[in-house]
Protein backbone atom coordinates (compact mmCIF):
# COMPACT_ATOMS: atom_id res chain seq x y z
CA UNK A 1 0.00 0.00 0.00
CA UNK A 2 1.53 3.24 -0.91
CA UNK A 3 1.03 6.26 1.79
CA UNK A 4 1.48 9.72 1.61
CA UNK A 5 5.27 11.34 1.26
CA UNK A 6 5.72 12.26 5.00
CA UNK A 7 6.74 15.81 4.21
CA UNK A 8 4.08 16.66 1.91
CA UNK A 9 0.55 15.53 3.51
CA UNK A 10 -2.09 17.25 4.63
CA UNK A 11 -2.59 17.23 8.41
CA UNK A 12 -5.77 17.66 10.76
CA UNK A 13 -5.14 17.92 14.57
CA UNK A 14 -8.64 17.57 16.11
CA UNK A 15 -8.99 19.32 19.38
CA UNK A 16 -6.46 22.22 20.09
CA UNK A 17 -5.92 21.69 23.82
CA UNK A 18 -2.55 20.99 25.53
CA UNK A 19 -2.06 18.56 23.47
CA UNK A 20 -3.31 19.25 20.23
CA UNK A 21 -1.62 22.33 19.80
CA UNK A 22 1.82 21.71 20.79
CA UNK A 23 1.31 18.79 17.83
CA UNK A 24 -0.19 21.22 15.29
CA UNK A 25 2.95 23.21 15.87
CA UNK A 26 5.68 20.97 15.35
CA UNK A 27 4.16 19.69 11.85
CA UNK A 28 4.09 22.81 10.51
CA UNK A 29 8.09 24.14 11.19
CA UNK A 30 9.38 25.04 7.98
CA UNK A 31 12.46 23.11 8.66
CA UNK A 32 11.15 19.86 8.79
CA UNK A 33 9.18 19.39 5.90
CA UNK A 34 10.32 21.71 3.12
CA UNK A 35 12.03 19.68 0.66
CA UNK A 36 15.35 20.54 -1.23
CA UNK A 37 13.54 22.76 -3.81
CA UNK A 38 11.19 24.34 -1.11
CA UNK A 39 8.63 22.93 -2.90
CA UNK A 40 5.22 21.18 -2.02
CA UNK A 41 4.67 21.35 1.89
CA UNK A 42 2.58 20.16 4.83
CA UNK A 43 -0.94 21.64 5.03
CA UNK A 44 -1.88 21.88 8.41
CA UNK A 45 -5.41 21.54 9.90
CA UNK A 46 -6.02 22.65 13.19
CA UNK A 47 -9.79 21.81 14.39
CA UNK A 48 -11.31 22.12 17.16
CA UNK A 49 -15.44 22.06 18.01
CA UNK A 50 -14.68 25.08 20.05
CA UNK A 51 -15.24 28.35 17.75
CA UNK A 52 -14.30 30.98 20.74
CA UNK A 53 -10.64 29.20 21.05
CA UNK A 54 -10.57 29.16 17.20
CA UNK A 55 -10.71 32.81 16.76
CA UNK A 56 -8.95 33.32 19.67
CA UNK A 57 -6.01 31.18 18.23
CA UNK A 58 -6.41 33.62 15.14
CA UNK A 59 -6.18 36.60 17.28
CA UNK A 60 -2.40 35.02 18.68
CA UNK A 61 -3.95 34.36 22.15
CA UNK A 62 -2.90 30.75 23.43
CA UNK A 63 -4.38 30.31 27.18
CA UNK A 64 -2.82 26.77 27.59
CA UNK A 65 0.20 28.66 28.16
CA UNK A 66 2.13 24.89 26.40
CA UNK A 67 3.23 27.60 23.33
CA UNK A 68 6.43 29.25 23.79
CA UNK A 69 5.89 33.13 22.57
CA UNK A 70 8.45 32.62 19.88
CA UNK A 71 6.35 30.43 18.21
CA UNK A 72 3.09 32.39 18.31
CA UNK A 73 4.12 33.53 14.31
CA UNK A 74 3.26 29.70 13.84
CA UNK A 75 -0.41 29.86 14.29
CA UNK A 76 -0.45 32.19 11.82
CA UNK A 77 0.45 28.85 9.30
CA UNK A 78 -2.16 26.25 10.72
CA UNK A 79 -5.52 26.61 8.85
CA UNK A 80 -7.24 27.10 12.02
CA UNK A 81 -11.16 26.15 11.90
CA UNK A 82 -14.41 24.68 12.87
CA UNK A 83 -15.59 23.82 9.75
CA UNK A 84 -15.98 20.30 9.21
CA UNK A 85 -15.73 20.91 5.54
CA UNK A 86 -12.03 21.89 5.64
CA UNK A 87 -10.95 17.66 6.85
CA UNK A 88 -12.55 16.66 3.36
CA UNK A 89 -9.27 16.07 1.77
CA UNK A 90 -6.86 15.41 4.25
CA UNK A 91 -4.61 12.46 4.52
CA UNK A 92 -3.57 12.33 8.27
CA UNK A 93 -6.22 12.88 11.26
CA UNK A 94 -4.92 13.33 14.99
CA UNK A 95 -7.42 13.24 17.26
CA UNK A 96 -6.39 14.09 20.57
CA UNK A 97 -9.57 14.96 22.09
CA UNK A 98 -10.44 14.75 25.97
CA UNK A 99 -11.48 11.49 27.62
CA UNK A 100 -12.71 12.32 31.25
CA UNK A 101 -14.75 10.15 33.71
CA UNK A 102 -18.32 10.86 34.20
CA UNK A 103 -19.79 11.73 38.35
CA UNK A 104 -19.70 7.95 38.67
CA UNK A 105 -16.16 7.89 37.78
CA UNK A 106 -16.57 5.36 34.72
CA UNK A 107 -14.88 6.82 30.99
CA UNK A 108 -16.78 9.07 29.36
CA UNK A 109 -15.80 8.51 25.62
CA UNK A 110 -18.16 10.95 23.70
CA UNK A 111 -15.69 13.06 22.79
CA UNK A 112 -13.74 10.27 21.44
CA UNK A 113 -16.93 8.81 19.64
CA UNK A 114 -18.16 12.36 18.17
CA UNK A 115 -14.30 12.57 16.48
CA UNK A 116 -14.75 8.87 15.23
CA UNK A 117 -18.12 9.40 13.71
CA UNK A 118 -17.11 12.97 12.26
CA UNK A 119 -14.03 11.51 10.31
CA UNK A 120 -15.83 8.52 8.83
CA UNK A 121 -18.22 10.86 7.06
CA UNK A 122 -15.59 12.98 5.45
CA UNK A 123 -12.49 10.56 4.76
CA UNK A 124 -12.35 9.35 1.25
CA UNK A 125 -10.98 5.28 0.43
CA UNK A 126 -7.92 4.95 -1.53
CA UNK A 127 -7.75 5.19 -5.09
CA UNK A 128 -4.84 4.18 -7.00
CA UNK A 129 -6.46 5.81 -10.49
CA UNK A 130 -7.03 8.89 -8.97
CA UNK A 131 -3.40 8.88 -6.70
CA UNK A 132 -5.58 8.87 -4.03
CA UNK A 133 -3.83 8.08 -0.36
CA UNK A 134 -5.39 5.88 2.42
CA UNK A 135 -6.76 7.80 5.39
CA UNK A 136 -4.62 7.53 8.33
CA UNK A 137 -6.00 7.87 11.51
CA UNK A 138 -4.26 8.07 14.45
CA UNK A 139 -5.17 8.45 17.77
CA UNK A 140 -3.45 10.17 20.85
CA UNK A 141 -6.55 10.35 23.71
CA UNK A 142 -5.82 8.08 26.61
CA UNK A 143 -8.10 5.29 26.75
CA UNK A 144 -7.76 1.35 27.93
CA UNK A 145 -6.65 -1.07 26.27
CA UNK A 146 -8.61 -1.95 23.10
CA UNK A 147 -10.83 1.24 23.22
CA UNK A 148 -9.66 2.30 19.64
CA UNK A 149 -10.06 -1.25 18.06
CA UNK A 150 -13.45 -1.77 19.50
CA UNK A 151 -15.06 1.96 19.99
CA UNK A 152 -13.36 4.10 17.63
CA UNK A 153 -12.81 1.93 13.84
CA UNK A 154 -16.22 0.36 14.42
CA UNK A 155 -17.32 3.78 14.30
CA UNK A 156 -15.19 5.09 11.77
CA UNK A 157 -15.87 2.20 9.43
CA UNK A 158 -19.94 2.35 9.83
CA UNK A 159 -20.33 6.33 8.68
CA UNK A 160 -17.27 5.77 5.77
CA UNK A 161 -18.38 2.31 4.84
CA UNK A 162 -14.98 1.62 3.95
CA UNK A 163 -12.83 -1.33 5.84
CA UNK A 164 -9.41 -0.63 8.03
CA UNK A 165 -5.93 -1.77 6.59
CA UNK A 166 -7.82 -1.41 3.19
CA UNK A 167 -9.43 1.33 2.24
CA UNK A 168 -7.96 3.43 5.68
CA UNK A 169 -5.54 2.91 8.09
CA UNK A 170 -5.50 3.59 12.00
CA UNK A 171 -2.73 4.12 14.86
CA UNK A 172 -2.55 5.12 18.18
CA UNK A 173 0.52 7.36 19.52
CA UNK A 174 -0.11 8.07 23.35
CA UNK A 175 -0.13 11.76 24.40
CA UNK A 176 3.10 12.08 27.08
CA UNK A 177 2.92 15.94 27.03
CA UNK A 178 3.40 17.07 31.18
CA UNK A 179 1.43 19.97 31.15
CA UNK A 180 3.32 23.06 32.42
CA UNK A 181 6.74 21.33 32.51
CA UNK A 182 8.97 23.76 29.86
CA UNK A 183 11.57 21.17 30.17
CA UNK A 184 10.50 18.04 28.63
CA UNK A 185 8.32 19.30 25.87
CA UNK A 186 6.66 17.39 23.02
CA UNK A 187 9.94 16.96 21.32
CA UNK A 188 11.89 15.77 23.97
CA UNK A 189 9.92 13.11 24.97
CA UNK A 190 10.05 9.38 23.27
CA UNK A 191 6.83 8.73 21.37
CA UNK A 192 5.53 5.66 21.38
CA UNK A 193 3.80 4.83 18.30
CA UNK A 194 1.63 1.74 16.56
CA UNK A 195 -0.48 1.20 13.77
CA UNK A 196 -3.21 -1.01 12.42
CA UNK A 197 -0.53 -3.36 10.44
CA UNK A 198 2.55 -3.80 9.34
CA UNK A 199 3.00 -0.82 7.29
CA UNK A 200 1.14 1.16 8.83
CA UNK A 201 3.03 1.55 11.92
CA UNK A 202 6.42 1.62 9.90
CA UNK A 203 4.93 4.50 8.38
CA UNK A 204 3.18 6.38 11.54
CA UNK A 205 6.90 5.91 13.42
CA UNK A 206 8.43 7.71 10.81
CA UNK A 207 5.36 10.45 10.63
CA UNK A 208 6.58 11.20 14.15
CA UNK A 209 9.90 10.64 13.74
CA UNK A 210 10.09 13.71 11.82
CA UNK A 211 9.21 15.93 14.58
CA UNK A 212 10.67 13.94 18.17
CA UNK A 213 14.03 14.82 18.21
CA UNK A 214 14.01 12.26 21.65
CA UNK A 215 13.02 9.39 19.35
CA UNK A 216 10.42 7.15 19.03
CA UNK A 217 9.54 3.32 20.27
CA UNK A 218 7.49 1.42 18.24
CA UNK A 219 5.28 -1.24 19.65
CA UNK A 220 3.63 -4.00 17.58
CA UNK A 221 0.28 -3.76 18.30
CA UNK A 222 -2.41 -0.81 19.08
CA UNK A 223 -3.40 -2.30 22.19
CA UNK A 224 -0.02 -2.39 23.84
CA UNK A 225 0.39 1.28 23.22
CA UNK A 226 -2.83 2.03 24.69
CA UNK A 227 -1.87 -0.26 28.07
CA UNK A 228 1.74 1.69 28.11
CA UNK A 229 -0.12 4.91 28.15
CA UNK A 230 -2.90 3.85 30.76
CA UNK A 231 -0.38 2.40 33.07
CA UNK A 232 2.56 5.57 33.13
CA UNK A 233 -0.58 7.59 35.49
CA UNK A 234 -1.48 4.50 37.00
CA UNK A 235 1.73 3.46 38.51
CA UNK A 236 2.55 7.42 39.15
CA UNK A 237 -1.26 7.82 41.25
CA UNK A 238 -0.47 4.64 42.89
CA UNK A 239 3.25 5.88 44.19
CA UNK A 240 1.62 9.45 45.45
CA UNK A 241 -1.70 7.31 47.15
CA UNK A 242 1.03 5.34 49.19
CA UNK A 243 2.96 8.67 50.47
CA UNK A 244 -0.23 10.30 50.61
CA UNK A 245 -1.30 7.92 53.35
CA UNK A 246 2.35 7.72 55.01
CA UNK A 247 1.77 11.23 55.31
CA UNK A 248 -1.34 10.63 57.62
CA UNK A 249 0.43 8.45 59.61
CA UNK A 250 3.11 10.68 60.32
CA UNK A 251 0.59 13.20 61.31
CA UNK A 252 -0.68 10.64 63.89
CA UNK A 253 2.75 10.22 65.15
CA UNK A 254 3.46 14.09 64.76
CA UNK A 255 6.61 13.92 62.81
CA UNK A 256 6.78 15.85 59.31
CA UNK A 257 6.33 13.71 56.65
CA UNK A 258 8.93 15.83 54.48
CA UNK A 259 11.86 15.49 56.30
CA UNK A 260 10.78 11.83 56.97
CA UNK A 261 10.84 11.09 52.64
CA UNK A 262 14.09 13.50 52.72
CA UNK A 263 16.20 11.26 55.00
CA UNK A 264 14.74 8.35 53.30
CA UNK A 265 16.04 9.70 49.75
CA UNK A 266 19.32 9.52 50.73
CA UNK A 267 19.16 5.69 49.14
CA UNK A 268 20.23 5.82 45.96
CA UNK A 269 16.74 3.67 44.90
CA UNK A 270 14.01 5.51 47.05
CA UNK A 271 11.26 6.79 44.73
CA UNK A 272 10.84 11.28 45.28
CA UNK A 273 7.31 10.69 45.45
CA UNK A 274 5.60 13.58 47.26
CA UNK A 275 2.36 13.81 48.89
CA UNK A 276 -0.02 15.98 48.23
CA UNK A 277 -3.23 17.10 45.69
CA UNK A 278 -3.69 14.28 42.51
CA UNK A 279 -6.55 15.74 40.36
CA UNK A 280 -6.12 16.75 36.58
CA UNK A 281 -7.38 14.99 33.70
CA UNK A 282 -4.51 12.16 33.47
CA UNK A 283 -3.08 11.11 36.91
CA UNK A 284 -6.78 11.38 38.51
CA UNK A 285 -8.74 9.76 35.62
CA UNK A 286 -6.49 7.47 33.60
CA UNK A 287 -6.82 4.68 36.53
CA UNK A 288 -10.88 4.51 36.09
CA UNK A 289 -10.24 3.89 32.25
CA UNK A 290 -7.92 1.12 33.40
CA UNK A 291 -10.20 -0.79 36.53
CA UNK A 292 -12.97 -0.23 33.89
CA UNK A 293 -11.52 -2.07 31.60
CA UNK A 294 -10.04 -4.51 34.19
CA UNK A 295 -13.65 -5.38 35.70
CA UNK A 296 -15.83 -5.72 32.21
CA UNK A 297 -13.06 -8.94 32.27
CA UNK A 298 -14.25 -9.86 35.37
CA UNK A 299 -11.59 -8.77 37.26
CA UNK A 300 -11.43 -6.83 40.45
CA UNK A 301 -8.38 -4.60 40.55
CA UNK A 302 -8.15 -3.80 44.76
CA UNK A 303 -4.87 -2.34 44.87
CA UNK A 304 -5.51 0.67 42.05
CA UNK A 305 -8.77 1.45 43.42
CA UNK A 306 -7.17 1.46 46.94
CA UNK A 307 -4.74 3.70 45.45
CA UNK A 308 -7.61 5.93 44.03
CA UNK A 309 -9.78 5.92 46.90
CA UNK A 310 -6.62 7.20 49.04
CA UNK A 311 -5.87 10.66 46.51
CA UNK A 312 -9.91 11.27 46.23
CA UNK A 313 -10.26 11.40 49.48
CA UNK A 314 -7.32 13.96 50.41
CA UNK A 315 -9.19 16.93 50.25
CA UNK A 316 -11.48 15.62 53.03
CA UNK A 317 -8.85 14.59 55.22
CA UNK A 318 -6.95 18.09 54.68
CA UNK A 319 -9.83 20.08 55.39
CA UNK A 320 -10.40 18.23 59.34
CA UNK A 321 -6.81 19.01 59.48
CA UNK A 322 -6.94 22.46 58.80
CA UNK A 323 -10.33 22.38 61.23
CA UNK A 324 -8.25 20.69 64.08
CA UNK A 325 -5.90 22.79 63.73
CA UNK A 326 -7.84 26.21 63.57
CA UNK A 327 -9.32 24.68 66.74
CA UNK A 328 -6.19 24.14 68.66
CA UNK A 329 -5.13 27.96 68.09
CA UNK A 330 -8.24 28.98 69.78
CA UNK A 331 -9.94 29.97 66.61
CA UNK A 332 -13.96 29.71 66.03
CA UNK A 333 -14.59 28.16 62.78
CA UNK A 334 -17.89 29.61 61.95
CA UNK A 335 -15.98 32.79 61.82
CA UNK A 336 -12.85 31.95 60.46
CA UNK A 337 -11.54 32.70 57.07
CA UNK A 338 -8.84 31.06 55.05
CA UNK A 339 -6.87 31.60 52.20
CA UNK A 340 -6.34 29.19 49.44
CA UNK A 341 -3.20 30.11 47.26
CA UNK A 342 -3.63 28.11 43.71
CA UNK A 343 -6.95 26.55 41.92
CA UNK A 344 -5.14 24.93 39.03
CA UNK A 345 -4.80 21.54 39.05
CA UNK A 346 -0.86 21.58 39.22
CA UNK A 347 1.35 24.34 39.23
CA UNK A 348 2.66 26.53 37.05
CA UNK A 349 -0.32 25.53 34.08
CA UNK A 350 -4.08 27.91 34.25
CA UNK A 351 -5.58 24.03 33.56
CA UNK A 352 -8.38 23.55 36.48
CA UNK A 353 -9.95 20.22 35.08
CA UNK A 354 -10.70 18.22 37.82
CA UNK A 355 -9.03 20.18 40.33
CA UNK A 356 -8.73 18.75 43.99
CA UNK A 357 -8.33 22.28 44.94
CA UNK A 358 -11.81 22.97 44.19
CA UNK A 359 -12.91 19.76 46.21
CA UNK A 360 -11.10 21.02 49.28
CA UNK A 361 -12.84 24.24 49.32
CA UNK A 362 -16.03 22.78 49.44
CA UNK A 363 -14.82 20.69 52.21
CA UNK A 364 -14.04 23.74 54.13
CA UNK A 365 -17.22 25.66 53.68
CA UNK A 366 -18.65 22.52 54.35
CA UNK A 367 -17.97 23.48 58.21
CA UNK A 368 -19.27 27.18 57.67
CA UNK A 369 -15.45 28.58 57.19
CA UNK A 370 -15.13 31.75 54.88
CA UNK A 371 -13.31 30.59 51.79
CA UNK A 372 -11.36 32.66 49.64
CA UNK A 373 -9.29 31.03 46.80
CA UNK A 374 -6.15 32.69 44.88
CA UNK A 375 -4.82 31.93 41.30
CA UNK A 376 -2.10 34.04 38.95
CA UNK A 377 -3.12 31.67 36.14
CA UNK A 378 -6.55 30.24 36.01
CA UNK A 379 -9.15 32.14 33.71
CA UNK A 380 -11.30 33.37 36.71
CA UNK A 381 -14.27 33.92 34.16
CA UNK A 382 -14.48 29.99 33.04
CA UNK A 383 -14.07 28.69 36.84
CA UNK A 384 -17.22 30.26 37.70
CA UNK A 385 -18.76 29.00 34.61
CA UNK A 386 -18.13 25.43 34.72
CA UNK A 387 -17.10 24.94 38.53
CA UNK A 388 -19.09 27.56 40.16
CA UNK A 389 -16.40 29.06 42.68
CA UNK A 390 -15.65 32.56 42.52
CA UNK A 391 -12.05 32.75 42.52
CA UNK A 392 -9.65 36.10 42.83
CA UNK A 393 -6.40 37.19 40.63
CA UNK A 394 -4.70 38.84 44.26
CA UNK A 395 -5.84 39.28 47.57
CA UNK A 396 -6.86 42.54 48.59
CA UNK A 397 -4.29 44.96 50.29
CA UNK A 398 -4.32 44.53 54.35
CA UNK A 399 -6.60 41.42 53.86
CA UNK A 400 -5.73 38.93 56.74
CA UNK A 401 -6.74 35.25 56.83
CA UNK A 402 -6.75 32.63 60.21
CA UNK A 403 -5.46 30.06 58.05
CA UNK A 404 -3.23 30.25 54.36
CA UNK A 405 -3.37 27.50 52.63
CA UNK A 406 -0.76 27.08 50.33
CA UNK A 407 -2.39 24.31 47.32
CA UNK A 408 -0.56 25.34 44.15
CA UNK A 409 3.17 26.01 43.77
CA UNK A 410 3.04 28.38 40.87
CA UNK A 411 6.31 30.03 40.38
CA UNK A 412 4.62 33.40 41.07
CA UNK A 413 4.84 32.39 44.98
CA UNK A 414 8.29 32.18 44.89
CA UNK A 415 8.77 36.14 45.03
CA UNK A 416 7.07 36.03 48.35
CA UNK A 417 9.38 37.03 50.91
CA UNK A 418 8.81 36.03 54.51
CA UNK A 419 6.96 39.30 55.10
CA UNK A 420 4.91 38.74 52.57
CA UNK A 421 3.82 35.44 54.15
CA UNK A 422 3.55 37.34 57.69
CA UNK A 423 1.59 40.18 56.54
CA UNK A 424 -1.58 37.51 55.22
CA UNK A 425 -2.10 35.81 58.79
CA UNK A 426 -4.44 36.92 61.87
CA UNK A 427 -2.70 37.15 65.25
CA UNK A 428 -3.68 33.50 65.60
CA UNK A 429 -3.13 33.07 62.03
CA UNK A 430 -1.35 29.51 60.85
CA UNK A 431 -0.20 28.43 57.41
CA UNK A 432 -0.81 24.96 56.01
CA UNK A 433 1.93 23.89 53.80
CA UNK A 434 0.45 21.45 50.86
CA UNK A 435 3.79 21.30 48.91
CA UNK A 436 6.69 21.81 51.19
CA UNK A 437 7.23 25.63 49.53
CA UNK A 438 6.73 28.02 52.55
CA UNK A 439 10.14 28.63 54.17
CA UNK A 440 10.54 26.46 57.48
CA UNK A 441 11.75 29.43 59.43
CA UNK A 442 7.29 30.13 59.52
CA UNK A 443 6.60 27.21 61.02
CA UNK A 444 3.98 26.27 58.35
CA UNK A 445 2.00 23.18 59.42
CA UNK A 446 2.77 20.28 56.62
CA UNK A 447 1.57 17.05 55.25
Amino acid sequence: MNFPDIKNCKIAVIGLGYVGLPLAIEFIREERFSNSLNQNRRIVIGFDIDSKRIEELKNGFESTNEIKKSDLYLLNKIKLTSSVNELREVNVFIVTVPTPIDKFKNPDTSALRNASKMIGEVIKGADKSNKIFPPIIIFESTVYPGATEEICIPIIEKHSNLSLNKDFFCGYSPERINPGDKLHGLREIVKVTSGSDRESTDWIDKFYGSIIDKGTHKVKSIKIAEAAKIIENTQRDLNIALINELSIICSLLNIDTLEVLEAASTKWNFLPFKPGLVGGHCIGVDPYYLTHKAQALGYHPEVILAGRKINDNMPKWIAQRVVLELVKKGHKILTSNILIMGYSFKENCPDFRNTKVNDLAIELREYGITVLVQDPLCNIEKVMQENNIKIVRDVQENQKFDCVIMAVAHKEYTNYKDEKWSSLLTARGLIFDLKGFVPRILNPIRL
